[in-house]
């Protein structure tokens, strides 16, 4: 009876699996605005969610659904020729990581705020994961986190700067004024999934550096194919979804999101004074004003009571 019970108890787990797809692509796309309406409608009809965003420069996306539903999404993708090869990584959630499905029109799939940086145009050095760990630890590669500094702040690789910045359109203003084409002979650039730092090689190509290397599916692909113990990765992977971080084998992290501002915290970010449950984190505690804290303490025991009658 309990070997019957568990069985039938993982076969509905496994039937509430979501299936995350995250993927992207540089390529020509001068029709994107017509793919709009009849992506959305394919995605909804499969009841598939997540956003895609669609530019001339190419597409970028993160969707979740059924194992049925992701296969027959990136199926109608592929059948663009000019999407034919489009990759994608998976991890997988038993808590559906969004609320509805976007198509979006962009200037730029990742927005770097320079438009005519074309990675279809210029674009680095691809380096796989498994060469990844020796590319770094040359002397002579300089190696750059290309993500924000709150995603940093949770995981990176040994060794790599942080450009410390609050958006992708920060980052060509940090590599002007902190690094030299005559000096900075190679140089690694790495991101969550490989869109930003590809757009980055792009650009710095243009400013005058020789080489230009960027890890080929990201960090999310290095997590996927490098053990654990050969890793030269430290701490977790930030990502845009409701499981917040993910660490080697791409298994959900420890993180959460504060209540109030949205920020990743840890388990040690709550031994802080400044940490309430609902209410403040460390890094939001010092700009909330009183009338601010009453307000996030009505919303959190809003919260409260929504999720206690669901």
């Amino acid at each position: 009876m309990v070997t019957e019970y568990c069985a039938v108890a993982k076969e509905m787990k496994q039937e509430n699996t979501q299936v995350v797809a995250a993927f992207y692509k540089f390529v020509r796309l001068p029709d994107f605005a017509e793919k709009q309406n009849s992506l959305l409608s394919y995605c909804l009809v499969q009841g598939i969610k997540g956003t895609i965003l669609l530019a001339a420069e190419g597409i970028n996306g993160t969707i979740a659904g059924s194992r049925q539903a992701i296969d027959s999404v990136i199926t109608f993708l592929r059948s663009d020729p000019r999407l034919a090869d489009l990759e994608y990584k998976e991890s997988y959630t038993d808590i559906p990581p969004f609320e509805r499905m976007k198509v979006r029109l962009k200037q730029e799939i990742v927005t770097l705020g320079l438009p005519e940086i074309n990675p279809n145009d210029l674009v680095g050095t691809y380096v796989s994961p498994q060469e990844w760990n020796d590319l770094i630890s040359d002397p002579e590669v300089t190696v750059i986190d290309a993500r924000n500094d709150y995603e940093v702040n949770i995981g990176t690789f040994k060794g790599a700067q942080n450009p410390q910045t609050e958006s992708f359109r920060e980052f060509p203003e940090y590599i002007r004024d902190n690094l030299d084409p005559n000096r900075h002979k190679k140089v690694a650039l790495f991101c969550t999934g490989g869109i930003r730092c590809e757009k980055a090689s792009s650009f710095m190509l243009a400013q005058g550096f020789a080489e230009v290397y960027h890890l080929k599916g990201g960090i999310l692909k290095y997590l996927e194919e490098v053990p654990d113990e050969e890793s030269l990765w430290q701490g977790e992977c930030f990502i845009f979804d409701e499981r917040v971080a993910v660490r080697h084998g791409l298994e959900e992290g420890s993180h959460e999101l504060c209540f109030c501002c949205g920020h990743p915290i840890s388990e040690a970010d709550k031994t802080s004074p400044k940490y309430e449950e609902g209410i403040s984190c460390a890094y939001c505690f010092d700009s909330l004003s009183e009338d601010k804290r009453v307000r996030q303490q009505e919303k959190w025991r809003q919260y409260q009571l929504k999720m206690k009658n669901c």
